[in-house]
């Protein structure tokens, strides 16, 4: 059978000692769908690979990437908590990673250096343009977490003119967040509730209300937002979070992390696996099923 970029059908995957092989690094790293995704991937494209998920302590981190790299992987993926652990471990940054601090792909060169792209921020924006949200021209945005996810969306939107303010529970990380990225604004995290008025985007970029997370029932009040407000949360396990629940009870659009997930995968299913893949109704539908 001849497998076509088009077909819903996915044959059986014939994997070999040829095989490209990436995969997803985080702690914990069960809820992540990366695995799903790029699999759809490589079987509608009929190539010869895997994608694998790794679960890796922090204190392991950099043992595990160099053990990956000596096995022959192509790379991986970082998510949480080893994305500014990623960068510090880098050879070399693209422009996206140098200034977010942070990293969530990581390419194998032949020569043994390490590239570290960073693609949430992109595909953050990608996923609101995708979905009709596109913010003022001035608009401001407030992001909950300070982390290696709030730092490339940070940075995204900020190279798109939006005004970014940022809030963590520890306030340390947030002075950090600002001082990387000149003109961040910092809302202490007791007050930011209240002052929701004042913003057009509000995006959830911890792993708070995930499930298996810290706190999965994380779900804040948003009765000072204006009708304006646009309501987002990265986290996609589950697709509908408490946040996203209380802002659709409010009246407010939303936005999933199902999108962020699907655009910001490309960059580095292309650099692994050499076929640059579609973001569309089939493989949404591909990564919903997972769900």
């Amino acid at each position: 059978m001849t497998k076509t970029p088009d077909s819903d059908s996915a044959p059986l995957q014939i994997i070999t000692g040829k095989a490209r092989l990436a995969g997803v690094l985080g702690w914990p790293v069960s809820h992540s769908r990366s695995p799903a995704l790029h699999n759809y991937w490589l079987r509608r494209y009929g190539i010869d690979g895997a994608y694998v998920p790794l679960p890796v302590r922090p204190d392991q981190f950099e043992a595990a990437v160099r053990g990956l790299q000596a096995a022959g992987f192509r790379g991986a993926n970082v998510t949480i908590p080893h994305k500014e652990a990623a960068c510090a471990l880098a050879d070399e940054l693209d422009p996206s990673a140098q200034r977010a601090g942070a990293v969530n792909t990581l390419v194998f060169e032949a020569d043994g250096r390490i590239r570290g792209l960073s693609t949430d921020g992109s595909g953050f924006v990608a996923s609101l343009e995708a979905s009709g949200l596109r913010l003022p021209a001035s608009g401001r945005a407030l992001l909950l977490g300070a982390g290696g996810a709030a730092r490339s969306v940070a940075a995204a939107l900020q190279d798109g003119g939006v005004q970014v303010a940022v809030t963590n529970r520890t306030q340390e990380r947030a002075d950090t967040l600002a001082r990387l990225l000149p003109g961040l604004e910092v809302v202490p995290w007791a007050e930011w509730e209240a002052g929701l008025g004042g913003y057009d985007l509000l995006v959830n970029t911890t792993s708070l209300g995930m499930e298996g997370g810290p706190d999965p029932l994380f779900c804040p009040s948003l009765k000072a937002a204006s009708q304006a407000l646009v309501v987002a949360d990265i986290v996609y396990v589950p697709r509908q979070t408490p946040l996203l629940a209380e802002a659709a009870q409010q009246g407010l659009k939303t936005l999933g992390g199902l999108g962020m997930l699907l655009h910001q995968a490309r960059l580095g299913f292309r650099e692994w696996f050499g076929q640059d893949p579609v973001v569309d109704a089939q493989t949404e539908a591909a990564l919903t099923a997972s769900l």
